[in-house]
């Protein structure tokens, strides 16, 4: 392969068309303030390289990036590419993932609005993320050890699992389909509303009326703090391991619980049973 080293660039398409390559150490900017450095290229690799130009990897081929970073102004820096690999690097720009497929995350900060829309297939491992529409209306997600804050999360994403977790967002899973999360943290209001086939085992779910709407619902042996007003209208089958504040309207299933607060029937369809493992506990 090519090897390209300590260079400037900041030209329109400065690297267009280019295939088996690897650059290093250069940065992507300048005063010719030039997009697309990366269009349309096979078989490349970037290693320890400075971005701070608009939409680096468009239509690429087998993409590799390590321990470089994406500035704030690195906008939309990879779409409509596939085979990716990135590691140890930052991505900091606005819509830093879109309509990709085949992505591999390892050891990476995301600090991104509308990260990662409609991926078919990423993993990320031991990554940290910040952003607003994360994840949306993606599909074959594996995520391992990632934290992740912000709002309007993981929204329309089908067959994905989750695992050993820390998500702090809001409106998180709303229309999800056939997800699996485990010994996760979720923290955040009105979680998975509207979602078909999710189940959540050995997690913590923090936070005001959560998993409403849902169907095919399961908690397997999960905490629930600060929740009330759950279950509203769904169809679940639960097994959950603290007290919880209030349920409402169940539409069906079973849901065992060691106390509740406030059981809330307004509903005529709402046939959920709420069975109290501890009677003697029963709030």
């Amino acid at each position: 392969m090519n090897i390209i080293t300590d260079k400037t660039f900041d030209a329109e398409r400065a690297l267009y068309g280019e295939k088996d390559i690897i650059v290093k150490n250069c940065t992507f900017d300048g005063p010719a303030d030039g997009e697309s450095a990366f269009k349309e290229c096979r078989n490349i690799a970037a290693e320890e390289c400075f971005f701070n130009l608009r939409y680096p990897f468009w239509h690429d081929e087998g993409v590799r990036i390590t321990g470089s970073e994406m500035t704030s102004l690195c906008r939309a820096a990879l779409w409509y590419s596939h085979h990716i690999d990135i590691s140890g690097t930052k991505l900091h720009g606005i819509k830093a993932l879109r309509e990709c497929g085949d992505v591999a995350m390892r050891e990476c900060d995301i600090i991104s609005p509308e990260f990662g829309w409609s991926v078919k297939g990423i993993t990320m491992e031991d990554c940290t993320a910040e952003g607003e529409y994360f994840m949306m209306r993606s599909d074959h997600l594996y995520f391992q050890n990632v934290q992740m804050k912000g709002k309007y999360s993981f929204q329309y994403i089908t067959d994905s699992v989750f695992e050993n977790c820390i998500f702090d967002t809001k409106d998180a899973f709303w229309h999800a389909k056939n997800v699996t999360v485990k010994n996760s943290v979720v923290k955040g209001e009105y979680l998975a509303w509207y979602c078909e086939n999710v189940t959540f085992e050995n997690c913590k779910i923090i936070g005001t009326q959560p998993l409403c709407y849902c169907r095919n619902l399961k908690l397997i042996n999960c905490e629930m703090i600060e929740t009330d007003l759950c279950f509203e209208r769904s169809v679940v089958e639960a097994t959950v391991t603290t007290p919880v504040i209030s349920i409402k309207n169940p539409l069906g299933g079973h849901i065992y619980v060691p106390s509740v607060g406030e059981i809330i029937r307004d509903a005529e369809e709402s046939k959920g049973e709420i069975i109290i493992k501890n009677p003697c506990c029963c709030a």
